[in-house]
């Protein structure tokens, strides 16, 4: 399969590495070490894919172009469109065509993200009570210094795509009433800590993010009927651990199993290698998550947004 990266930027050198042998080209409108600078100076006869690392605000129109001739698309998350009619469009475009159209969220491949999945299908757990997530890194100035990082919602869809999306993959479909527990602007013009709930569900949710956590971090804790399981940090910023803790009656310490990986992230190998089986395989294009996902955080981002201009205006 040969592969164009678009968007020469962080992203960009990540996926353009992992693509390997299959990579021929870059396309970036700014980047002076790009190949090309827009997607369709390429030869369509020159490439089978897209690996989309591009902002928002252009993603609609540059899958739309590139499904429309026929090519599968890998878009960095979240699949941000204008409207949901417009995220419908790429879905029927993709199916047209018999090609791919798949929102990168790479922390599915996480080793410990899959274990917690499998350890909630497997019902060993019980009844789950209750989901808490952390999710911190410290980009804050870097965000503020990027014009279009610093905008709307801040890291509401940033790390918060990512949450959500770590909630269907464990639970499946779950209630879309995601409300709005905290919002602040410590530092930057748009947010930059927010907390997030779910009290609607078959569990209690509550998604934490923040671009103020100095050290990189990752937390969960679920609570369940015959136990817990959590996992501390990420493979990327390792050590990281899974622990499951089996519910002791009527009380009691209970006995727990850990296991703790050391090694570099799978994820961005494991995702690409994912989405080139797709593409061989003419897997028909899905992107109900991503409707689900754009319903919740345009919710969000309305209230989200609403508060931090107030919040502004008082501390004017």
């Amino acid at each position: 399969m040969r592969v164009i990266v678009v968007g020469l930027g962080v992203q960009g050198h990540k996926r353009r590495a992992f693509a390997g042998e299959d990579f021929v080209a870059t396309v970036d409108p700014y980047n002076a070490a790009a190949d090309y600078r827009d997607i369709k100076d390429v030869p369509l006869d020159s490439f089978d894919a897209a690996l989309c690392c591009i902002p928002d605000e252009p993603k609609f129109k540059i899958l739309e172009y590139l499904l429309a001739n026929g090519k599968h698309a890998l878009v960095e998350k979240p699949l941000w469109t204008r409207t949901a009619s417009e995220l419908d469009e790429l879905g029927r475009l993709a199916r047209a065509a018999n090609v791919v159209c798949y929102t990168a969220y790479n922390h599915r491949f996480e080793p410990h993200f899959v274990r917690m999945r499998d350890l909630i299908a497997s019902g060993e757990l019980g009844r789950i009570y209750s989901c808490r997530m952390f999710y911190g890194n410290g980009t804050a100035r870097l965000v503020r210094n990027s014009e279009w990082r610093d905008s709307g919602a801040g890291v509401l869809p940033d790390l918060g795509s990512h949450l959500l999306d770590t909630c269907r993959f464990w639970f499946g479909d779950i209630d879309a009433r995601f409300k709005l527990v905290a919002v602040n602007c410590f530092e930057n013009r748009s947010p930059d800590h927010v907390i997030i709930g779910n009290e609607d569900g078959a569990c209690r949710i509550e998604l934490e993010m923040t671009l103020l956590s100095w050290r990189n971090h990752f937390a969960c804790d679920i609570i369940a009927e015959n136990g817990s399981a959590h996992i501390e940090s990420l493979c990327k910023w390792g050590p990281s651990t899974f622990t499951m803790r089996r519910r002791i009656l009527p009380s009691g310490r209970p006995p727990e199993q850990a296991v703790t990986l050391v090694q570099d992230d799978p994820t961005w190998k494991l995702e690409y290698e994912h989405f080139k089986g797709m593409c061989q395989s003419r897997a028909k294009t899905d992107l109900s998550n991503d409707i689900w996902l754009r319903d919740v955080l345009a919710q969000l981002e309305e209230v989200v947004l609403e508060q931090s201009r107030r919040r502004r205006r008082q501390d004017a």
